[in-house]
């Protein structure tokens, strides 16, 4: 066995070593480079280089809040992010000349920051960076004169920040939303590549949420021109659909020539998706025409195929999946600021999944002890406020690394708090070592030599921090220590110090959290409750609503599924919660099941009536009554009641479907008889013993 498999079975190892992608475009970390080295430049050559490190500082703050999203979203976040950090470097640089007083601001400031976590990751950005700026501009207390010219620095680099992040809008206005739905096409690329094996479960598609949020959620851009990117998300999820029928019909065909057609079908259709996505990426108009040539050549080979279900049922579903291939080609050549809408909505909105509930109302929701978010403020508020104490009565030369240090490695759950604290105090030992050394004996003597040196370590910071936490902050260490040499401080005497205050607050903020936990052992049953509560209103969406319900419970099942795995995820970077991971894996694996059959049915209602009978209506409240049965004895962690006859409403429906009947007909039979499968072993594996 090789390190990488062990490690995989340890998984608090495992994440010391993990790595994730790269998310952020060279010219966002080149930006957001430039918003912070250009005031140290400007700032040295005019002889106010005070002024620049408080510019810088600001900049530096607020760079993370540079997220994708319409600029008017973006404009938004930063400047709070901005401002948030001017008002807490004034309170903590006022306050900071009366110890008690400040460590009250630090304890209050510090439990609503960690508040915020329940509201979404922006905020919480926002709560974080002015609890860093309060802790370390309360060690160097000034009088209101002094305090107000550095808050108004520090918020001016934030500004900066945020105008080198919108720079772009009048020139390129719809840039964001291109580039999400470029992305959204090329996922959907990738999941027509994809390889089908026989008999084998196809992968779930990739989730169009995001999406979703960016064009109609808060911050959406305005203007006649978004309704062509909302059109092509709209036929996005129906492609989405027809890709996951296609690679179900695959691995279950029978057929030789069926199942040949279907794979080059799905091969061109992923080049035409490809060629939509570089048109989206460039603004051009997509280069398509030999892709869906190609495609319907293949979808014109089942004519000379011989008679079956299989042939009628793929002809049918390449046939939709060509009207949208070829819309989505349409739009594509007229969205953006200069395009001609072709395709008109008459409303567009966010799915109820999706719409963010009042800030205020969710707050006061988690404002009690069995919320893990308030229990995490009250931890993050209580460390926070010990650590500066401490600070303050040990002999460290600079204390206010420590209660930052506990600020940023404290997470709600336990496996970010071990990952975050230990690459946090490996990331620092390396890069205070390797930038002293650096700036030591490497001749980096002079300031346009270091401030090079710190571009380049900036410029890594931005780009590895979802990479890998530990050699980000390698790069974030050594940019710290070129900052503070600028600020008069010389690196070698700043290492000692900061090597042994981020020891001291990993330390504290790991102890903290095992003295009072929040496992997520016990709390991920509600999660997959809901999850299997999302799924039902999916599948009798799907047996019998109408369109609209459809479209709203599919997008609340995939935010369910990524609540869920993230559950899952909590769980498995538990000590003492490994023995709830397997059962927890199979109840998702059989609820993803029912999810797949209701997406292959959905694909096959998108251009059918569906039948109405008295058969589909007992089969469909079946479903519903056994996985309401199902969530609710996994919250309340007993066997599920009563005698759910799935099997017998199936065969009834089955009967009085017309044979052969049509592409829905077959659909309907194939994903009835899955589905009564699905929750039939879902309710098995509820019933086993733990």
């Amino acid at each position: 066995m090789n390190l990488a498999t062990r490690l995989e079975h340890r998984p608090l190892l495992h994440t010391l070593v993990q790595t994730g992608k790269r998310d952020v475009p060279v010219s966002v970390a080149l930006r957001n480079t430039a918003a912070i080295v250009l005031p140290l430049a400007i700032g040295a050559v005019t002889d106010h280089l005070f002024a620049g490190l408080g510019i810088s500082a600001g900049a530096l703050n607020t760079m993370f809040a540079d997220q994708p999203g319409p600029y008017r979203l973006r404009l938004r976040r930063m400047l709070l992010t901005a401002f948030a950090a001017g008002i807490a470097a004034f309170a903590g640089s006022v306050l900071g000349q009366w110890l008690p007083a400040l460590l009250l601001a630090v304890a209050l400031w510090g439990f609503g920051a960690a508040l915020l976590v329940a509201i979404d990751t922006h905020a919480t950005r926002v709560g974080l960076t002015s609890l860093i700026l309060l802790v370390i501009m309360g060690a160097e207390p000034h009088a209101v004169p002094q305090a107000l010219p550095a808050a108004l620095l520090i918020f001016a680099g934030g500004v900066l920040q945020t105008l080198f992040a919108i720079a772009a809008w009048p020139l390129q206005r719809y840039r964001p939303e291109r580039l999400a739905l470029a992305q959204a096409f090329r996922g959907l690329a990738d999941s027509a590549h994809r390889e089908v094996s026989r008999g084998g479960a196809v992968a779930l598609p990739p989730s169009l949420n995001d999406l979703q949020a960016l064009l109609f959620g808060a911050g959406r851009a305005r203007g006649r021109a978004v309704e062509a990117f909302r059109v092509l998300a709209e036929l996005a999820e129906r492609i989405r659909l027809e890709l996951f029928a296609l690679a179900h019909q695959q691995s279950h065909c029978d057929v030789p020539c069926v199942g040949d057609t279907l794979k080059d079908a799905r091969a061109s259709a992923a080049e035409v998706l490809t060629a939509i996505a570089v048109a989206l990426e460039q603004g051009t108009a997509p280069q398509a025409q030999e892709s869906l040539k190609a495609y319907m050549q293949a979808a014109a080979k089942l004519e000379s195929s011989p008679p079956s279900t299989d042939a009628g049922i793929v002809g049918t579903r390449l046939s939709a999946l060509g009207g949208q291939l070829r819309a989505a080609v349409r739009n594509a050549d007229t969205a953006g600021s200069r395009g001609e809408i072709r395709a008109q909505r008459a409303e567009f909105r966010l799915p109820r999944a999706l719409r963010p509930a009042n800030p205020l109302a969710i707050l006061r929701a988690n404002l009690r002890f069995s919320s893990p978010a308030f229990r995490h403020a009250l931890r993050c508020g209580a460390c926070v406020a010990i650590a500066l104490a401490l600070s303050h009565r040990l002999p460290l030369s600079r204390g206010y690394w420590m209660p930052m240090t506990v600020a940023i490695v404290l997470r709600p759950d336990f496996g970010a708090t071990w990952r975050f604290g230990l690459l946090r105090v490996a990331g620092t030992l390396g890069g205070l070592l390797l930038t002293t050394a650096v700036l030591h004996f490497g001749g980096v003597g002079n300031f346009w030599a270091a401030l090079a040196l710190m571009a380049i370590l900036c410029f890594g910071f931005r780009e590895l921090a979802t990479v890998h936490y530990g050699i980000a902050v390698v790069c974030l260490t050594g940019l710290v220590v070129i900052l503070l040499s600028f600020y008069g401080i010389p690196a070698e005497a700043s290492v000692q110090a900061r090597a042994i205050d981020t020891v001291l607050g990993s330390a504290l903020a790991l102890v903290a959290y095992l003295i009072w936990p929040t496992w997520e052992r016990g709390r991920e049953r509600d999660v997959l409750a809901g999850m299997l509560d999302a799924y039902r209103a999916y599948a009798v969406a799907v047996l019998r609503g109408d369109a609209q319900s459809r479209h709203d419970t599919r997008i609340e099942a995939r935010a369910a599924r990524s609540r869920a795995q993230a559950s899952l995820d909590r769980l498995r970077a538990e000590p003492a919660s490994r023995a709830s991971v397997p059962r927890a894996e199979a109840l998702v694996a059989q609820a993803n099941r029912v999810v797949r059959a209701a997406m292959t049915l959905e694909a096959a209602r998108s251009d059918a009536t569906a039948i109405t009978n008295a058969q589909l209506d007992g089969f469909a409240q079946a479903c519903d009554a056994a996985l309401r049965e199902a969530a609710a004895a996994l919250r309340e962690s007993r066997a599920p009641r009563d005698d759910h006859p799935l099997r017998a409403q199936q065969l009834a429906l089955a009967a009085s479907l017309p044979e052969p009947g049509g592409a829905y007909d077959a659909g309907l039979r194939d994903a009835s008889d899955r589905i009564v499968d699905a929750i039939d072993s879902l309710l098995h594996l509820l019933a086993q013993p733990r």
